[in-house]
């Protein structure tokens, strides 16, 4: 991130077509303040979503199901006996009463609720 060495706004990025090439200029909205040195633009492919919605797939593989995030505690599973569940909290009901812990066992995936 870049500021304007005039009045200290975020310089923003501006393209600039000349020729067959796409440049890429910080200049700023506030003063108009505009960098001299360019760079050529990487262009990328943008997908539309909102045309088709259901056109776009998103797949997840194996290995990124197994790659767990959530903060895990000590609390035996119902199901089998393990002794280790992932945890997560969702506002399931009013905003003005508690949220409901989620607990996914790290060995067999029963999830089940504790309403706090």
């Amino acid at each position: 991130m870049e500021f304007c060495p005039k009045c200290g706004s975020r310089l923003t990025p501006k393209k600039i077509k000349s020729e067959k090439k796409i440049k890429i200029s910080l200049a700023c909205l506030k003063c108009g303040y505009s960098q001299k040195e360019t760079k050529e633009a990487i262009t990328k492919k943008v997908l539309n979503h909102k045309e088709n919605p259901q056109k776009y797939v998103t797949v997840i593989t194996k290995e990124e199901q197994k790659l767990n995030t959530l903060p895990t505690l000590k609390i035996e599973c119902p199901k089998c006996g393990n002794k280790k569940v992932y945890v997560w909290q969702v506002q399931t009901r009013g905003g003005d009463e508690s949220s409901t812990q989620f607990m996914r066992c790290t060995k067999c995936d029963h999830t089940f609720r504790e309403y706090t």
